[in-house]
């Protein structure tokens, strides 16, 4: 990624197939669907670039942390971030209680991102934090009934700005896109060995179950990285895994 341009390149270049989208979350639970268009994941990330440059007034190489699902809105969260230069760092749910995010009561992160549900874990310490955002994950992004004390509900903050893209500095490929110093071309290389290691190319639709896989850099990254759509499947019911496949014109299952 050479700039916020080319971070968005993937979102707001022609889909991999007429008609199909680029991202779909299911939810074999609530029965949950959702689709998004190129241009309607980019306009969600740009909105979040937004919220975060002008709201919260951040820049390039302010740190931000993710603690979400594999989900649309999460994707939004992750590639509005990283289009603004803000280096993220992620913790999934399976390792809660586990991994300690770089960051202390002196030196607060500059933003997070939590899930409602790991509000109330008794595992989950939610890292210290100047603008704290809320994501209730609801159907269609809608927003929360409550907001915890001291957290925004991202859904209702986030669609206050522009879906397009502002104008930010160059990002080289070089900037860390994570607090370790992991470099954007270090994680575009890990999403296309990844892609390449699956197989996946340009117009595949790939299924993910969002149970195996928690890490974007699988789930999100990779696929984009090849071109492919991407039909994110939570409480997926392996047992009809056949008719999932069928249904969705899926060609790869993670």
């Amino acid at each position: 990624m050479h700039s916020t341009s080319a971070a968005h390149a993937p979102l707001i270049a022609d889909g991999p197939g007429v008609g199909r989208p680029l991202l779909t979350y299911l939810d074999g639970a609530t029965g949950e669907r959702t689709d998004l268009s190129a241009a309607a994941l980019g306009g969600w990330a740009a909105r979040t670039a937004s919220m975060l440059r002008d709201g919260c007034r951040l820049t390039a190489g302010d740190r931000v942390a993710v603690l979400l699902p594999p989900h649309w809105q999460t994707a939004a969260v992750l590639l509005g971030a990283w289009s603004a230069g803000i280096t993220v760092s992620f913790r999934p749910w399976a390792s809660a209680g586990l991994a300690p995010l770089d960051t202390s009561p002196e030196e607060p992160l500059d933003a997070v991102f939590v899930a409602r549900r790991r509000l109330d874990s008794w595992l989950e310490t939610v890292p210290a934090a100047r603008h704290r955002f809320v994501l209730g994950l609801a159907a269609d992004g809608a927003a929360l009934d409550e907001v915890p004390d001291g957290y925004r509900d991202y859904a209702a903050e986030v669609r206050r700005y522009p879906d397009l893209p502002p104008a930010y500095q160059e990002i080289r490929g070089d900037d860390p896109a994570s607090p370790d110093g992991t470099s954007y071309e270090e994680w575009a290389r890990l999403a296309g060995e990844l892609a390449a290691m699956w197989g996946l190319r340009r117009g595949d639709r790939v299924l993910v179950d969002v149970a195996r896989h928690e890490e974007p850099a699988k789930w999100l990254l990779a696929p984009l990285s090849a071109g492919a759509s991407i039909v994110l499947c939570a409480d997926l019911d392996r047992a009809n895994l056949d008719a999932h496949v069928a249904a969705e014109d899926i060609t790869h299952v993670l």
